[in-house]
Order: C-alpha cells, then structure tokens, then sequence
C-alpha cells in the first residue's frame, strides 16, 4: 500500500506563514509552561515566613511535582498516540491552566502541594506532546531551529514571571496567591488552537492515509496561495500499516539504547537545572539575603534564559547536536559550581545568568534531539517514557539536595549538581548517536537515526 508520502511532502515546504502561525501557538503554550514551572520555588520563601514551612517540606512538595510529571509524560504519551497530537496539546494545556488557577485557591501546605502536582503533571504532558508536534510538522532541515525558536519565546515566560513574583510577592500576606493565577493564563492558547493542523504523520501512523491526504493537501493549498506553485516532493515508498506502539516495543533493541540514553540526558538535566532553579531563592534566603533579595538575583539570572535558547537555533542545525548538548552541559557545570561559591550578589546574578543561558540552549537541543531517535511509531512512546523517567528522578533530587544541605552546608549542593551535569555530558559524548542529516533508523547506540 502506497503511503500518503507525508515527510516528504512536509519536507519539501517553504516556510510561510503556517509555520509562523504554528510557532506562536506552541511557543504561546511553553511561555506560560516555564511561568508556571518554577512558580513553587519563587513563592516558597515568603511560605516559609507566612506558614513556617521548612525546608524539608518544601523538598517533599518539589518532588511530588515530580512525580507528577513523570504520570504526566506517560499519558501525554498515550494521549498522543490515541488521539492525536493536536487534541493531546489542547487537553495538557488547559489542564495546567486549570490547576495552576486552583492554586490560588489553597489554604494550607497539603493543599497547594496537592495542585502543584496537578499541575506540573499538566507542565509535564503539554510539553511531550509539543516537542513530539514540532518534530512531525516543520521541515526536517529547520525543525531543530524552530524547537529552538519555540523556546526562545516561550522560555522569555520564566524571567517575567520571576519579575513579577519578586514584585508582588512581598506586598502583603496574600499577594504570593498572584504568581498561581499569572500561570493560569495559560489557558488563553485555545485562542491560537483552531489555527493549528493535526499531524499528517500521526494519520499516516495509524494507516488513515485519506486523512493525511487531507490535511496534507490543505496545508499544500494555503502555502502555495502565499508562496506560488510548489516544489515536487520525493516519491512516496511502501509503507504498510502500524498497529500501535506497545510499552514493551521499547525493550527492544532498536529502541532500548535510545531510550537509555535519553533517560540519562533527562535525569541529569532534570537534576541539574531543577537542583538550581528549583532551590536557588530558598537557600539564598536561608543564607541571610532577604526575601525580596533572593528572589530578584534569581530574576535578574534568569534574564539569561531566553538568549541561551536563541543561541541554540543559531548552532542546532548547523553543528552535530550531540556535540552541542555536550559542550553546553560541561559549561553549565562549571558555571553552576563558580555559582554555588560566590556570595557576592554580582557574581551571584553572573554566574546565574551563564547557567541559565546554557542550560535553556541545552534543553532546546535536548527537545530537537529527543524524537530524532525514534521512527513515527515510537517517537511519542519514546519519547514521552524517556522524558517522564527524566522527571520521575527528581522525586529524589530535592531530598537529596535537602539532605546535603542540612548536612553538609550551601556549597556542598552545588558540587552535587555540577557533577551531574558532567556525568550526562560524558555519557551522551561516548554513547550518543549523531541525527544530523541521518538517513536512516537507528539499531544501536552509535549509529545514526531517520529524522
């Protein structure tokens, strides 16, 4: 049976204002995804003063959310694969909404923590299913690019967010409830979701070729409208029809290295960026900067973030990005550990700034190279496993950092963290696969992969 010859007719697709349409959409979604995701670590301090939380109870909120981002990435993944890419982005987009809105409604420590869950369960999924989107609808040759795009604007709601907190966080005893409901705005991207098309490769995956056929034709009609007749595409091949992909696909070979190696790049990159994000403005506070201190340094570093995603578009499809993912995770670690042994509050918001530019890049390379290591049939199971496991070990990272901390001192966290940036750096640099350009499937750890 002759496929609807959907990568190749993708492919061969001028940029145009579809793309630009489709950009917004997602990047609109992880604006207020990286708003939300840290809003427990800028709201904590004050919690700590207003209902005398420690920090052994902030360390068991951030690692339920964890776990709630792990069940979250698991049924993003199911989600996807069941009932499309476009209707699984729109269900984990208002879910984090919603919860992020019940948020401002808590009353004690069980409560919030209870939403925060929901929440980053929601964080969790919408983002899956969106790295798993943009893979499937740009242009194998630019989607590394646009992932990166994608975050460049949408990681611009992490600064903003923490400018906003460190400004209306100390205001009154109440006023820490706000930083919940500007997450909550999430919810506006169903504006933007009647623009968005369902993945013609999903169709094809499930053997409806008429309805790849579809969509494909009505993306084909209204570029062509915009940018003239267009170029032929790459004859299709035989392509028979997939069942679903089970769980236990991915033990086996051809699916079981990538699978490792993505759980190890995001272990140590959910360890790593978390371990600062995630603790920096509650153990500054507890090392006598103040509240409102604390939480500006972390603002200004933060500043870092959106530039660290724009240089990753610049390198992601012009550099092996493997390669890439390994420079910027030994940077990261260096800088991260010049962080932890300052506390002059200059060198504070410059070191922070390094890591936050670094480690933004890092995650947009880790997000285009992620589904580049599966085929269609796999690359939502893939790719949502590997990223769930990533979030599912930060359930034990904060009690850790805490255990560190309480014993060991402030410093002894930061040579924690920076030693798990190296750890998964050495690993993707000896085992990890290159996807540049690849032409065809991957059978083993070294070997390149289909994008």
């Amino acid at each position: 049976m002759l496929n609807s010859n959907a990568k190749n007719r993708l492919d061969r697709l001028p940029i145009s204002r579809f793309h630009k349409i489709t950009l917004v959409a997602v990047s609109f979604a992880y604006f207020f995804e990286f708003a939300d995701i840290n809003s427990f670590a800028v709201t904590a301090p004050r919690l700590i003063k207003l209902w005398g939380i420690t920090v052994n109870q902030v360390a068991y909120v951030t690692s339920l959310s964890f776990v709630g981002m792990f069940f979250g990435s698991i049924v993003a993944a199911w989600m996807a694969d069941r009932w499309g890419r476009k209707k699984a982005l729109n269900i984990t987009t208002i879910c984090f909404g919603v919860f992020s809105l019940a948020s401002v409604f808590s009353w004690d420590l069980v409560s919030l923590g209870v939403f925060r869950v929901l929440t980053s369960a929601g964080l969790s999924a919408m983002t899956v299913v969106a790295v798993i989107y943009v893979s499937e609808i740009f242009p194998s040759a630019v989607r590394g690019k646009f992932q990166a795009y994608a975050i460049v604007i949408g990681i611009c709601g992490t600064p903003v967010t923490n400018f906003i907190a460190s400004a209306v966080v100390p205001i009154n005893d109440w006023s820490w409830r706000l930083v919940y409901l500007w997450g909550a705005f999430g919810i506006a991207y169903m504006f933007f979701a009647r623009h968005l098309k369902e993945s013609p490769r999903w169709y094809e995956n499930q053997g409806d070729h008429a309805a790849a056929d579809a969509v494909l034709g009505e993306i084909e009609k209204q570029i062509a409208a915009e940018k003239g007749p267009l170029p032929e595409a790459a004859p299709p091949v035989e392509a028979p029809v997939r069942e679903k992909a089970p769980l236990r696909i991915l033990l086996q070979k051809k699916y079981l290295w990538p699978t490792l190696l993505l759980v190890v790049l995001w272990v140590t990159q959910t360890i790593g960026f978390f371990g600062y994000s995630s603790w920096a403005p509650t153990l500054l506070a507890k090392e006598g900067f103040s509240v409102e201190k604390s939480v500006f340094y972390v603002a200004l570093s933060t500043v870092g973030a959106p530039l660290g995603s724009y240089l990753a578009a610049l390198v992601t499809d012009r550099f092996e990005r493997k390669w890439c993912l390994v420079a910027f995770g030994a940077i990261i670690a260096l800088c991260g550990l010049f962080y932890g042994l300052t506390f002059n509050p200059v060198l504070i918001v410059v070191f922070g700034f390094l890591v936050n530019l670094f480690e933004r890049g890092y995650t947009a390379l880790g997000y285009a190279y992620s589904p580049e290591l599966f085929d269609t049939r796999s690359r939502s199971l893939g790719t949502g496993v590997s990223y769930g496991l990533g979030r599912l070990s930060n359930a034990a990272g904060p009690l850790i950092i805490a255990g560190l901390y309480n014993g060991s001192g402030y410093r002894s966290v930061f040579f924690f963290i920076a030693g798990t940036w190296l750890f998964g750096s050495l690993v993707l640099a000896v085992f990890g696969p290159r996807t540049k350009q690849a032409p065809v499937p991957l059978a083993a750890p070294r070997e390149a992969v289909e994008a």
